[in-house]
């Protein structure tokens, strides 16, 4: 775990600038609402709407990102004030706070803008439980969060945005057969009775911090769509509670609140939920966990007992998520992952076409943006295939197959990468042998993505150029794919 957090490739070290830039831009949300003289509630606040807005906009363009950011408090604010309003009538607030949770969910459907202003929707009313609000304290958190947005919106715009110098990522479309309106209506029922179950049965537990169990939901659903992807989800959840948890003992603890470490800690575990999330999901708990810590130190409400409660209210939270997605209009992991495979599978023969006629010549050919889609799908590939390669999975087989499916993928992506590395040599020439080769790609990926027998890969020795070696590599790759791909025993990883 400590290898993957921290050792874990970051291709343009864009992880640790996003990370560095979101400490700067929450540094300085927090020191403007100090300067606009708000309270210590407002200055927390402020730090954690900058947080959302730096964290959860990941509109594919610059633009796009800017106006997301802009409707943040469109979303936000409403929530925000209901919350507040409905601070003393219990079960208006529960119902409320489900609809909020159901419509969060729902908004997915509209792609990454519906996701950001449904998580900062999400996450409003949740602060507001957390800081208790109440509606003589509504103009402060108005201000905080408008000044905190757009202090953040300043750093990531105006004084560094990098996105600006590279092109803009490829986002996959949903595939067909699952497609996004069907899963997000899935997923909206499914974390609604996941919340409600969170929301009763952590009410049982406390009466003050029932929400954590509710926020543990919310979370588990984020950036899943099979049951398989949430239960693996829930797991590191509470993994990332427990150790940061422990850590808290160690760490925030001590510290009671003391101002200038916590702020520096604060800081810290800020760089670690932007640097480890996405690579790692359980670090970015343990770094939530105890930025969370650090807060109660803050409001003087920190204690071993209160972080024993935080790790019971988060079991409860994760076991709502996993009873919902086994019992509540389920998605299996195995019709996900089929579809991500398949499409990575098309990606690899389309990269392999492009980068060919761009050593042909061919104007305007340009590999690059292929290459960056297919970097997207193996992450998909990997994260739906999660739960068939978790330690703790009892299917023995499937999880070597899926192991070797995601090997030999990852071997694919390594051979693409290296054909457009020479295809991007102005001085390399097209070889004839270069289209024999690339007919064999995309006989052997609508082989294997339409049933029918993968070609047998040509025999020799491995070719001197740098073009045809990849090429061959790739096929044989494509050609150990057939294995994994079609075991008869348990269900298919792959296939019509």
């Amino acid at each position: 775990m400590l290898k993957k957090a921290f050792v874990s490739p970051d291709p343009g070290r864009s992880r640790l600038r996003f990370a560095a830039r979101a400490v700067l831009g929450i540094g300085l949300a927090v020191v403007v609402c100090g300067l606009a003289g708000t309270s210590l509630i407002g200055a927390i606040i402020g730090g954690l709407a900058a947080l959302l807005a730096l964290f959860t906009v990941t509109d594919a363009t610059v633009r796009g990102q800017a106006v997301t950011t802009a409707l943040l408090p469109v979303a936000g604010l409403p929530v925000l004030t209901a919350a507040a309003a409905l601070h003393d009538l219990p079960v208006a607030r529960d119902l409320t706070f489900l609809a909020v949770v159901g419509a969060g969910v729902y908004a997915r459907r509209w792609g990454p803008r519906g996701h950001s202003l449904g998580v900062f929707a999400f996450m409003t009313f949740f602060i507001a439980q957390f800081l208790h609000a109440t509606t003589d304290r509504l103009p402060e958190m108005y201000a905080a969060v408008l000044l905190s947005v757009a202090a953040a919106a300043a750093v990531r715009f105006g004084l560094w945005c990098y996105e600006r110098r590279r092109p803009a990522p490829a986002v996959p479309a949903p595939p067909a057969g699952t497609g996004l309106a069907r899963i997000t209506t899935r997923q909206a029922v499914q974390a609604t009775a996941g919340a409600g179950f969170a929301l009763v049965v952590g009410q049982l537990v406390s009466g003050d911090r029932w929400y954590w169990a509710v926020g543990a939901t919310w979370w588990v659903f984020v950036n899943t769509t099979s049951r398989g992807e949430t239960l693996v989800r829930g797991f590191r959840r509470v993994l990332g509670t427990v150790v940061g948890i422990g850590l808290g003992f160690l760490i925030a603890v001590p510290v009671a609140g003391a101002p200038v470490p916590t702020a520096v800690l604060a800081a810290a575990c800020v760089f670690g939920i932007f640097y480890t999330a996405a690579v790692s999901y359980t670090w970015m708990m343990l770094c939530v966990t105890l930025l969370a810590e650090l807060l109660y130190g803050l409001l003087g409400f920190l204690s071993p007992g209160l972080l024993a409660l935080r790790l019971t209210e988060t079991g409860v939270g994760a076991l709502g998520a996993a009873l919902a997605v086994l019992f509540v209009l389920p998605v299996t992991t195995h019709a996900v992952t089929d579809v991500w495979i398949q499409r990575a599978l098309h990606c690899v023969h389309a990269c392999t076409a492009q980068a060919a006629a761009r050593l042909a010549g061919a104007e305007g050919a340009d590999p690059a943006p292929r290459v960056a889609e297919l970097e997207q799908l193996l992450g998909r590939v990997r994260l739906s295939v999660a739960p068939l390669v978790h330690p703790l999975s009892p299917m023995y087989g499937r999880r070597r197959r899926a192991r070797r499916v995601l090997d030999l993928l990852d071997d694919c992506a390594r051979e693409i990468r290296g054909l457009v590395a020479v295809a991007a040599d102005p001085e390399a020439s097209h070889d004839a042998r270069l289209a024999a080769a690339c007919w064999r790609v995309e006989a052997a990926v609508e082989a294997l993505t339409g049933g029918g027998a993968v070609p047998a890969r040509a025999g020799g020795p491995r070719a001197a150029e740098p073009a045809l070696a990849h090429l061959h590599d790739l096929e044989h790759a494509l050609t150990e794919l057939a294995a994994p791909l079609r075991s008869p025993s348990g269900s298919r990883l792959a296939g019509a």
